[in-house]
């Protein structure tokens, strides 16, 4: 008998011992939260009181914010009251502003894209068009965070703004009211050949999935052989996650796991199925993703294919496997902390493990976990979804040189200026490359190669290491200068195909832009393969 007491004894021992160390632990946490806090605070303060140079105190504080949610993930993030309104769209689909895509080219803000129907485009500007003012005030020089500061505004407010248009001598003055911009997330959704339907997702904002059922519905009403569907989510960068779950329920039956998502407050782990009837379970599925398909659009694909219920065509998906939340921190202001990964059907996590510069890096196949999907496929985790028809992305040196420097964009703005419309976007063809060419050239093909850059870099550490190499790194890059051309014209079918889309996009908006690029398309190209040769779509499923 007493030696069961002693047991019992020495076992609450353990229990109250193990409890006062989780508490004292726990303590320390607290003081440690606590005493940094402390001194972060007293750091900002004698900085700012007593540095040389005069500071500002918001910016400095955002450089310190930006510094420590960066140090843990690419998706944790400050959100400061200036940039409420780009979270609003991503999270509904619509923001205050004036409805139009810029950039920076040369010293100014340039439309590169504008929204149909929208604020900037009733109000005139095209595609193009350089910012050079606003109310009065020089835009010159501004950054985007700048610029998009004082150009967003409530609805119904005005600005003015100073333009210089390609083609016009003078200046534009142009008023513009501001509105409620609403983005469509299906910019599309038609035939591709009598009996293969297509919708575009750009983005999963609020009724992504109302709208991708009903643009399917459509296409079933309208066309009764309709006998395969293309679902594109490329460069589709994802959105809400209720969304993706609304999705997957048009192809899934009810009460199907979509995603379970787990982190360190367990009482916050979630399991999400799909709660309605499915809208059709039996149409032949392609889904089209590349390395720019992120978060639920790795979830929407993953789950087709974990559950064997459709085919993925194009690259690996990028790996964005992170659940985040927003907390409110005070003036407007939020946070947006990675609180979880997400795991779909096969238990396998795509986020990716490694990263650099910002980006995800590949990682090998036999270095990924495997898992197996309901018909037994292999399937991997971290990084990304692989799909299980694997397109070659297009050139990366020239094509990346050109839409990096603009070239393709400025051609076209210039081109366009002797077009009034183009009529038929599948009937349009662009048939003057040599212009193209003639127009590098007046440019002296100022666009650089990755080949070129590291040339660039090898030059300047020979220099720095005292090595005499001018002479055999001038002939390397002027032997790289006249290669140019040759890359230019051998790689003339991709870049026509770029030109086209651009042309299309500056008559008919975002779905000119999708429509001209379903004729030239690779992966749509043996998406239709493949959805008309059931044999070989049942084998890649596995069935």
């Amino acid at each position: 008998m007493r030696k069961k007491m002693l047991k019992i004894v020495a076992v609450l021992l353990i229990f109250v011992s193990g409890m006062a160390t989780t508490v004292l632990t726990e303590t320390n946490r607290h003081f440690e939260i606590l005493k940094n806090i402390e001194i972060f605070a007293n750091v900002y303060r004698e900085v700012n009181t007593n540095y040389v140079d005069e500071i500002d105190p918001g910016q400095f504080m955002r450089t310190g914010i930006d510094a420590m949610v960066g140090s843990l993930d690419p998706f944790t993030n400050y959100i400061s009251e200036s940039d409420i309104e780009s979270y609003r769209f991503m999270t509904e689909g619509k923001y205050h502003g004036i409805g139009a895509v810029s950039a920076i080219h040369g010293d100014y803000v340039t439309i590169t894209s504008i929204y149909k129907d929208q604020p900037a485009d009733k109000a005139g500007l095209k595609v193009g068009d350089q910012i050079v003012a606003v109310d009065g005030a020089s835009a010159k020089g501004k950054t985007m965070d700048e610029f998009n500061l004082i150009i967003k505004g409530y609805p119904g407010t005005s600005v003015d703004l100073t333009v210089k248009r390609p083609g016009e001598s003078k200046n534009i003055n142009i008023t513009l009211v501001r509105g409620e911009v609403d983005v469509q997330n299906v910019p599309f959704h038609g035939m591709v050949t009598e009996n293969v339907g297509y919708i575009a997702l750009t983005v999963f904002t609020k009724d992504a999935g109302r709208n991708i059922k009903n643009a399917f519905k459509e296409l079933k009403e309208n066309n009764p052989d309709l006998d395969g569907l293309i679902l594109d989510l490329r460069g589709n960068g994802g959105g809400l996650l209720r969304e993706a779950v609304s999705i997957c329920n048009i192809f899934i039956p009810k009460d199907e796991l979509v995603v379970s998502t787990r982190g360190k407050v367990k009482d916050w782990d979630r399991s999400f199925k799909t709660m309605g009837e499915p809208f059709d379970l039996e149409i032949p599925l392609t889904v089209l993703i590349n390395k720019n398909s992120a978060s639920a659009s790795e979830i929407v694909s993953g789950v087709m294919q974990d559950y064997d219920r459709g085919v993925l065509i194009g690259q690996r998906s990028y790996g964005k496997g992170l659940v985040q939340n927003t907390m409110d921190v005070g003036y407007n202001s939020k946070v947006k902390i990675t609180t979880a990964k997400y795991y779909i059907p096969s238990q396998r996590c795509i986020q990716s493990v490694e990263y650099k510069d910002g980006e995800p890096v590949e990682i090998a196949d036999d270095l990924r976990a495997k898992f197996t999907t309901r018909n037994g496929r292999t399937v991997l985790d971290g990084g990304g979804v692989k799909p299980d028809v694997l397109i070659d992305a297009p050139n990366k040196g020239v094509m990346k040189g050109l839409t990096e420097e603009n070239l393709i964009f400025d051609f076209v703005t210039e081109y366009c200026l002797n077009i009034d419309s183009i009529k038929s976007i599948e009937n349009y063809h662009f048939n003057d490359f040599n212009s193209f060419v003639n127009f590098l050239e007046d440019r002296d093909y100022k666009f650089e190669m990755d080949s070129e850059k590291l040339l660039k870099q090898l030059s300047k550490k020979a220099q720095e290491d005292g090595f005499a190499l001018n002479g055999e790194l001038s002939a390397l890059e002027n032997k790289m200068r006249g290669s140019k051309r040759q890359e230019v014209l051998k790689h003339e079918e991709e870049i026509v195909a770029m030109i086209e889309k651009e042309i299309a996009t500056r008559f008919h908006y975002q779905e000119g832009q999708i429509r001209m690029g379903l004729r030239n398309d690779k992966e749509i190209k043996e998406a239709i393969s493949l959805l008309n040769d059931r044999e070989r779509y049942n084998k890649v499923l596995g069935k």
